[in-house]
C-alpha cells in the first residue's frame, strides 16, 4: 500500500519493507540526461529487490507522463492538455461522421461541420505508452481530467476544457495508454493490454479540483451535489467504463471536506456506485494535507485517508512512519483488516492485469522509440491542430495569414518565447516547474521552424525585445512576435492578474504599432490580451506546444490551415472570472468554441 520516491529507494528497502510501488517525482531521474538503458537498468535493479521477497510480488513503478514522457531527456513532448482540448478536425462526409460515431461515440455537429479530435489524443496515448515502456516503466499518472472553471488556477493547462463534454471525449487517451477493452469485459475492472507496449493509466484528481474558489490550487470547491456530478464527475464515468487502472485523489476539498478524507465520494460513490475495481492512490503527501498545517496529526491522517478508501499512499519519503502507524491502527482495530484486504486486492488486481507477474523485468527492445521521428511527427500534427486563430487582419477582407514565405525585405521575429524551447514546453518538462532555455531537451524552437519554412532567399532577423527605433529603421515586410507565460506548475502558477510577463507587452507595442505583425501567444490558459488586440494584425493562441515548434510554422505559412477552436472562454478582464460558457452574464472577448479558419495555400 506504500509508494515511495526513487530518491529513497534501494533494492534492500523494497525487500525489507515489502514496498508496493515506486515513483519518480517531477524531475527525479536516475542520472542527468539518463538514457533508456540507464532507466531500464535502474527500474530492473529495484524490481529485483521486490522479487526477492517471500512471495516475490513485483512492485509497480509510476511516473508523471502528462504530455509525453516529460521527465526523460530526448523524449517527445506533446502539447499540454489545454491545447489538445482545442484540436478540431473538419468532417467532410457523412460516412466519416458515422465512422467517428462508431469509434469514439461522438458525431460531428451538423451546423458547424466540426468535431473534436479524440482519436488524436488516443494516438498520443499510444505513443506516450511506447516511450514510457521503453524506459522500463509500466504506470503513468495521466490523464488529468479536471474541468478547469477558472484560468487563475495554476494547473489549468493540465485540463482539456471548461466543458465536461470536451473532457469526456478526451478520455479516449485512456485506451491509447492501456489498450482497447475486449467485448463483454466487466464494467469498472482495470484493463491493460500488455505485450510490453501499454501502461496502466491514472485518472486525476478525484474530484472537483478544477472548480476551486478563485482558482486557488488545493483550495475548496464550493458547489452543490448536482453541480459536482454534472460538471466535475462525468469524465470519471467514462474513465471507469474504459477500464482505467487507477484514480488519484485531489488535494482539494468539496464544500469544506478534504477529498483525501471523503468516504462518501471515494468509497460510496466511486467504488460502490461506479463499481470502480482498480486502486485509488493518494496525491504526493496527500494524506498529510488532511490536517492544517500538514502532518500536524499524522495518525489521524492515516486513519482518515485509509478509511476514506485510499488504497495506495504516495508517502513518498517517510515510509517507516506510515507503515508503523498503519500497522498499529490495524492491530488495535482502529482500521479493520477488511479495509486492508480491499486495498491489497485492488493493487494486486492491477498488477496481475498489467502482466507484472509474468513479465516483471523490462528490456531494451523499445529503446529506439524514445523521441523517434514518428512520434515527433505526431506531436507536430497535434501542434498544428491545437492552434487557435483569434484575429486575422484588421478586416475580414484583408487577412494577414497565411504569411508569404518569400519577401522582398527581411522578416522580423521578436519576443522572449521565439527561441526558447523550455518556454514552449512549459511546466512538467524535465523538472516539476519546467525551465527556460534550449538545452533542457531536444526539439525545434519556433524561430528555427520559421527559418526552416521560409524561402531560402528570405532573410529572418531575430531580436528578442526591439525598441521602436529599431523596428522603424528595419524595413521589414512583416513581424512575428512570440511572447507569453514562463513555465510553472501547480500552486506556483496560481495568478490573480493573468498578465503577460514583462517585456511581452512592450514587445507587442513596439513591433505591432509600426508594422504588420502576427502575435503568437505561448500560455497555459487565456491571459489578458484585450488592450493589445487593436494594434495586433493577427493573433494566435498556441498554448504550450511542446518540443515540435515546426507545427506552428506549418500553419503560419499556409502549409496547413487553422482549425482549432477555443476549449476555454477568453475573458476581457480578470474581474469577470470565473466565467464559463452558459453563464448568465456571459460577455467574453472570445467565446468558447471560437476560432477562425484558413485554408492551405501550399499543396501537400
Amino acid at each position: 500500500m506504500v509508494q515511495i520516491d526513487l530518491t529513497v529507494a534501494t533494492p534492500e528497502v523494497l525487500k525489507k519493507y515489502f514496498i508496493g510501488s515506486l515513483l519518480s517525482g517531477g524531475g527525479v531521474v536516475p542520472a542527468p540526461r539518463a538514457s533508456a538503458e540507464i532507466w531500464v537498468n535502474t527500474v530492473n535493479g529495484l524490481q529485483n529487490g521486490s522479487l526477492s521477497t517471500r512471495l516475490g510480488i513485483p512492485m509497480i513503478y509510476g511516473i508523471d507522463a502528462v504530455h509525453g514522457h516529460n521527465n526523460v531527456y530526448n523524449a517527445t513532448i506533446f502539447p499540454h492538455n489545454v491545447g489538445l482540448g482545442a484540436t478540431r478536425q473538419s468532417c467532410r462526409s457523412w460516412s466519416e461522421k458515422i465512422r467517428i460515431l462508431l469509434q469514439v461515440g461522438k458525431a460531428c455537429e451538423r451546423s458547424k461541420f466540426q468535431r473534436l479530435d479524440p482519436l488524436l489524443v488516443r494516438r498520443i496515448g499510444e505513443a506516450t505508452a511506447l516511450e514510457v515502456r521503453a524506459t522500463g516503466i509500466p504506470y503513468v499518472f495521466a490523464p488529468c481530467i479536471a474541468v478547469c472553471r477558472d484560468p487563475r488556477w495554476g494547473r489549468c493547462y493540465e485540463s482539456y476544457s471548461e466543458d465536461h463534454k470536451v473532457v469526456q471525449a478526451m478520455t479516449e487517451i485512456i485506451p491509447g495508454l492501456q489498450g482497447d477493452i475486449p467485448a463483454g469485459f466487466p464494467k469498472g475492472v482495470p484493463f491493460v493490454d500488455y505485450y510490453g507496449t501499454k501502461v496502466a493509466a491514472c485518472a486525476k484528481h478525484f474530484v472537483g479540483d478544477g472548480g476551486t474558489h478563485k482558482g486557488i490550487n488545493e483550495n475548496n470547491t464550493v458547489i452543490d451535489y448536482h453541480g459536482l456530478l454534472s460538471i466535475h464527475m462525468p469524465a470519471y464515468y467514462d474513465s471507469v467504463i474504459k477500464g482505467v487502472s487507477t484514480i488519484m485523489v485531489s488535494y482539494s476539498s468539496w464544500n469544506g471536506k478534504k477529498m483525501h478524507a471523503n468516504y462518501d465520494l471515494v468509497t460510496k460513490f466511486l467504488k460502490n456506485y461506479l463499481k470502480f475495481r482498480g486502486f485509488v492512490i493518494s496525491d504526493w503527501q496527500g494524506i498529510d494535507k488532511i490536517t492544517n498545517p500538514p502532518h500536524a496529526n499524522y495518525s489521524y491522517s492515516v486513519q482518515a485517508g485509509v478509511l476514506a478508501g485510499i488504497d495506495m499512499v504516495m508517502v513518498p519519503y517517510n515510509y517507516t512512519e506510515f507503515i508503523d502507524d498503519l500497522t498499529y491502527q490495524v492491530e488495535n482495530n482502529i482500521i479493520p483488516m477488511s479495509r486492508i484486504d480491499d486495498a491489497v486486492r485492488r493493487i494486486l488486481r492491477v498488477k496481475f492485469t498489467m502482466g507484472l507477474f509474468e513479465h516483471p523485468l523490462a528490456d531494451l527492445s523499445l529503446a529506439h522509440l524514445v523521441g523517434c521521428k514518428m512520434h515527433r511527427e505526431l506531436a507536430r500534427e497535434a501542434v498544428r491542430k491545437s492552434l487557435v486563430l483569434l484575429k486575422n487582419g484588421q478586416s475580414p477582407e484583408e487577412p494577414l495569414l497565411p504569411l508569404p514565405k518569400k519577401t522582398p525585405t527581411s522578416i522580423l521575429v521578436a519576443g522572449s518565447h521565439a527561441d526558447n524551447l523550455g518556454y514552449q514546453c512549459g511546466g512538467w518538462t524535465m523538472t516539476w516547474q519546467g525551465q527556460g532555455g534550449n538545452n533542457i531537451t531536444s526539439g525545434t524552437t519556433i524561430l528555427d521552424a520559421i527559418k526552416a519554412t521560409v524561402d531560402p532567399t528570405t532573410n529572418v532577423v531575430y531580436t528578442e525585445n526591439p525598441d521602436l527605433d529599431y523596428v522603424r529603421d528595419g524595413s521589414f515586410s512583416y513581424a512575428i512576435v512570440v511572447v507569453g507565460e514562463t513555465p510553472y506548475a501547480e500552486t506556483a502558477g496560481d495568478s490573480l492578474n493573468l498578465t503577460i510577463p514583462f517585456p511581452g507587452q512592450t514587445t507587442i507595442q513596439n513591433v505591432c504599432s509600426v508594422i504588420d505583425c502576427v502575435v503568437v501567444l505561448i500560455s497555459g490558459r487565456p491571459v489578458v490580451i484585450e488592450p493589445y488586440v487593436p494594434v495586433i494584425g493577427a493573433l494566435v493562441a498556441a498554448w504550450l506546444p511542446g518540443t515540435e515548434g515546426q507545427g506552428v510554422a506549418d500553419v503560419l505559412f499556409g502549409d496547413y490551415g487553422f482549425t482549432g477552436k477555443l476549449s476555454r472562454t477568453w475573458f476581457k478582464n480578470v474581474d469577470q472570472l470565473p466565467m464559463n460558457v452558459g453563464d448568465e452574464n456571459y460577455d467574453p472577448l472570445f467565446p468558447f468554441g471560437f476560432g477562425l479558419t484558413t485554408h492551405p495555400v501550399n499543396a501537400r
